[in-house]
C-alpha cells in the first residue's frame, strides 16, 4: 500500500530530523498517487501537520522543546509565510525551484561547518537581542517557506541550531511544534481556497498517511535519541544536499 510506505517514510524523517515531511509528501501524492497539484499541496499540509503533532509528543514529554523559540520564532514565521505566499504569485515555478535548491544547499553547508555540539542538553541563556533576532529570523524563514511552498523544517532546524544556538535534539523537537502550527494554518487557508475551485481533498489519503506516519515518527524519534548530535547534524546536512540535487535534476527535466 503506497499510503503506508509514504506515511512511514515521512514519519521517520520528521521524527529523526524534524524536517523533510512536505519535501517528500507532495511528490508522493502527485507522482505516485496521481493527485492534482493544488489538492496535493493542501493534503500535504494536513498530513505533515498531523504527523508533526504526533512526533512532537515525545520531545515535549522529554522537555526537548524550547517554547521561547516557538513563540518568538514560530509566530513571526506564520506571518512571514503569508507574505511569502503573496510574493510567490509574482515568481515563475522555475525560479521558486532554484531558490528552494540554493537555500537547501546553503543550509547544508552551514550545518556541515557548524561547531561541535554542547555536552549539555540544556538551553542557552537568552538576551533581549537574541529574542529580537529570533523574531527577525522567524519572519525571514517564513517568507522563504512561503515562496518555496513547503513546511520549512529544512530551514527551521538549521536556523534554530546555528542562529538560536539550540542543541540539535531540542531544535528537532521545537521544529516539530512549529511545523504543526504552520501546517494547520496553511491547510485551513488552502482548504478555503479550494472550496470554490472544483478540487476535492482525499480525507482517506490524509487519514492513512497520518496513521502510518505517526508510527514512523515514533521510530524516527527513537532512532534520533540514540545517534550522537554531531552525527545527526551531518545526516541532516546530507539529506538536504540529496534533496537539493534531486530538485535541480527534476526541475531541469521539466
Amino acid at each position: 500500500m503506497l499510503e503506508a510506505f509514504g506515511g512511514m517514510l515521512i514519519g521517520v524523517c520528521l521524527g529523526l530530523l524534524g524536517s523533510g515531511g512536505s519535501i517528500l509528501t507532495v511528490p508522493l501524492l502527485i507522482y505516485l498517487l496521481g493527485h492534482e497539484p493544488k489538492p496535493a499541496i493542501a493534503e500535504s499540509l494536513a498530513i505533515v501537520g498531523g504527523i508533526a503533532f504526533i512526533a512532537a509528543i515525545g520531545p515535549t514529554l522529554r522537555r526537548r522543546v524550547d517554547w521561547a523559540s516557538v513563540l518568538f520564532f514560530g509566530i513571526p514565521a506564520l506571518a512571514g509565510t503569508v507574505g511569502g505566499v503573496w510574493v510567490s504569485q509574482f515568481m515563475s515555478g522555475a525560479w521558486q525551484l532554484a531558490i528552494f535548491a540554493v537555500v537547501m544547499m546553503l543550509a547544508a553547508v552551514f550545518m556541515f561547518r557548524g561547531g561541535g555540539e554542547r555536552a549539555t542538553e540544556g538551553l542557552p541563556p537568552r538576551t533581549r537581542r537574541d529574542l529580537a533576532l529570533a523574531v527577525a529570523e522567524g519572519v525571514g524563514v517564513g517568507v522563504l517557506t512561503g515562496i518555496v511552498g513547503v513546511g520549512g523544517g529544512f530551514l527551521i532546524v538549521p536556523a534554530l541550531v546555528l542562529l538560536a544556538r539550540l542543541p540539535m535534539r531540542i531544535a528537532v523537537g521545537t521544529s516539530l511544534v512549529i511545523i504543526a502550527l504552520k501546517s494547520v494554518v496553511g491547510f485551513l487557508k488552502n482548504w478555503d481556497q479550494l472550496a470554490g475551485s472544483g478540487f476535492e481533498i482525499s480525507w482517506t489519503t490524509i487519514a492513512l498517511f497520518i496513521a502510518f506516519g505517526g508510527l514512523g515518527a515514533l521510530v524516527g524519534g527513537r532512532l534520533g535519541g540514540r545517534i550522537p548530535q554531531q552525527r545527526l547534524r551531518r545526516i541532516f546536512a546530507g539529506f538536504l544536499v540529496v534533496m537539493a540535487v534531486a530538485i535541480l535534476v527534476v526541475g531541469g527535466r521539466g
